[in-house]
Parts: structure tokens; sequence; C-alpha cells
């Protein structure tokens, strides 16, 4: 074990009178003693929103935008005020990465962004990640949607050797053990599949985002980069101990998945948000699903949306089932005129050609 993503949720972390800080120091204990292990460190952490309640008199979780921004901007700073004072008495230092949506999208500045990480890890310094809740509307609305699936994307960022999720939940369960005496620990999962999805109570905390539902989401995304994920109940003393320990059970764990992504592929389909769509027929679906064959314009029978040329769109079948998400060479205007088509027609009615292929399979992935 090289390096570890690890992630804290609110409910771990925060209640509605502030921070939780004798939790925070337990992990941050836990925390310092793997690097003295020799285990590099990323610490994902929430609670700012949750921590920022209290400063200003709110009893309840803030509902609306502005509510959010607020407490996050006077949350933020206690947070990592106190990983500081706590890191410190480690003899640990601290760095604060705040990430939008839009910093992991742009190629260059996801790049950017990791070799910060790699800089910060070098020198021996805990990078601790959150959204940027403060500036960033959609961040609070749907973007990475929580901590969970913005850990996800920071442990293949940094090629991670292991995501932990730490939550007030054991692990994934066969039924709701909060309605459910019979409802048993799940400690091993080997793909994330329909019977899965079908275990997952969607239902979020009264601090939280995310519910189950997207810390198995984040679990998919990880597995897709090789990464094997373990979701465990941090409110339980030493539990990163127990993770850890290859003697101990310890969570659910999320293996990863044979068929691993590149990075570049990996970040088309799990980064990028689609700008628009293509309907393919069922001959292009054929080829690009079983063949690994790039789109062509004869295969495209509908546009959905306005986007431009380099811009990630899913692709769909005839019955409108997502399949495949890519970056396009041609804008949504000129798929609109050569869709159908021969590729020895695109120049002729375009007056130019970029390539024969609308999405080359270079720049295609296909979706579980």
């Amino acid at each position: 074990m090289r390096r570890a993503v690890i992630k804290a949720g609110s409910s771990l972390l925060s209640d509605g009178r502030g921070l939780r800080r004798e939790s925070v120091r337990e992990l941050v204990r836990e925390v310092a003693a793997l690097q003295d292990r020799g285990i590099e460190v990323v610490l994902v952490t929430s609670g700012a929103v949750a921590a920022g309640m209290g400063g200003l008199g709110l009893s309840e979780k803030p509902r609306t935008i502005p509510q959010k921004q607020a407490a996050a901007a006077v949350g933020q700073i206690d947070l990592m005020a106190f990983y500081k004072e706590c890191f410190a008495a480690h003899g640990r230092a601290v760095g604060q990465i705040l990430l939008t949506n839009a910093d992991l999208t742009h190629r260059a500045r996801y790049l950017n962004a990791k070799h910060t990480f790699s800089t910060l890890l070098g020198a021996g310094v805990v990078p601790v990640v959150n959204e940027n809740d403060t500036v960033a509307v959609e961040e609070l609305q749907f973007s990475f949607g929580d901590n969970d699936n913005l850990s996800a994307l920071v442990a293949t960022l940094v090629e991670a050797d292991l995501l932990v999720i730490l939550s007030d939940v054991a692990g994934l369960f066969t039924k709701d053990p909060r309605s459910d005496a019979a409802a048993q620990l799940v400690p091993l999962v080997t793909e994330v599949d329909a019977g899965v999805v079908a275990l997952v109570v969607p239902e979020p905390g009264p601090l939280g985002r995310g519910g189950m539902a997207s810390k198995i989401e984040a679990a998919r995304k990880t597995a897709a980069a090789g990464i094997p994920c373990v979701i465990a109940d941090g409110t339980r003393p030493q539990t990163l101990r127990s993770v850890f320990d290859p003697q101990a059970q310890c969570g659910t764990l999320i293996l990863p998945s044979a068929d691993r992504l590149t990075s570049r592929k990996h970040w088309i389909a799990y980064t990028l948000s689609p700008a628009g769509g293509l309907v393919v027929d069922a001959g292009a679906r054929e080829a690009v699903g079983r063949k690994g064959k790039s789109l062509l314009p004869s295969g495209v029978l509908e546009v959905r949306g306005a986007f431009g040329p380099g811009d990630c769109v899913e692709c769909f079948d005839a019955e409108g089932r997502g399949f495949a998400r890519g970056l396009v060479n041609y804008g949504s205007a000129e798929i609109e005129r050569i869709k159908g088509l021969h590729t020895s027609r695109v120049e002729a009615v375009l007056g130019y050609k970029v390539g024969d292929e609308i999405i080359h399979r270079d720049d295609l992935v296909l979706l579980p």
C-alpha cells in the first residue's frame, strides 16, 4: 500500500452545533499512524456546511443555496484551522485544496491539480480536499453531488491504491439495518452490478447529501480505474487501523474491475458531464460496443442538445439506452448536416473535414 484517499463524511465530523472535535482528533491520529507506516494519505473531508450552521444560528440543515454557501464560508475556516492544529500535534503539515467540477472537467486544470497533489505528497504534506461550496452553486445542487463522488475522482487523479469512505454506517447491508433486524453486512463485493445496486438504501443522513447510493457509485468509479474501495463505520474506534489490517474484517470491500480504464478514458467517462447526445443505429451500436470501432457519421440517427467540437457527449441506442461517452470531432450543427452520410461526403457537405470519425475510438468509452 503506497497511497490512500480517505473520505470522512459530515455525520462523522459534525453535528448541528458544529464540529465533533474529538472525532476529528481521532481521525487525524489514525491518519498520522498510517503515515508512520509509509502510506501517503489524501483526506477528502465533508463538514464545512454542517460546521458553519452554529455560526449562522441554524438548528437544521440549510435549505437554500445562499444559506449553504454562507454556512460553508463560516464552517470552512473552522474546519481547516482545526485540521491544521490536530495534524501539527503529530508533526504534520496540511494543505487545503478546494475543487469545483470545472477544475476537473477542464483537462489542463485536471492535470495541473494532479501536479499539485504530487508536489504536496512529495513534501510530506497532507492534502485536505473539499468542494468549493462557497462559490460554486452547481456543486451544492448536482455537479459532484457529494464528497463520495469527489473522493472517487480524487482517488483516480492521484492514482491511489485504495479509497476508504468513512461514514456512520458499517457498510453495505442486505436490507436497511435501521428498520430490519435481519439485515446482514455484505463484507465483499466483486462487481457493482444490478444486484448490488438493488441493495442500496438511497436516503442520506440529516447532515449528508449522498447516502449509500452515492458511496456505491463512487466505488463503481474507482473500480473502473482499478482501485478497490472500502466503506466503513468511522464512528467506531480505530476503524482505519482495522481497514488496513489484513486479519481484520471491517466494512464492505469493493474490488476493482478487471478491465481497467486508462486515466484519460476514466476522465471522459466519469469526470466530464455530457453536453449533449447522439442516437445511433443498430450497426453503429454493434461496431462501437462490440467491435471497439469509432463512431462514423453514417451511424448517427439523431443529435440531442447543442455542443461544440471537443465536447463530451453520450451515445444512445435506438431504444434510448446510454452505452458510451466520447469527445466529438464536430459540433452539433455540423453533425446535424452530415448524420447518416458516408465519410466520403463529409467534405463536400461541410466544405472541410476534420476527420472521418464523429468520435474516434481513442476518445470513446463504453459505460457499464
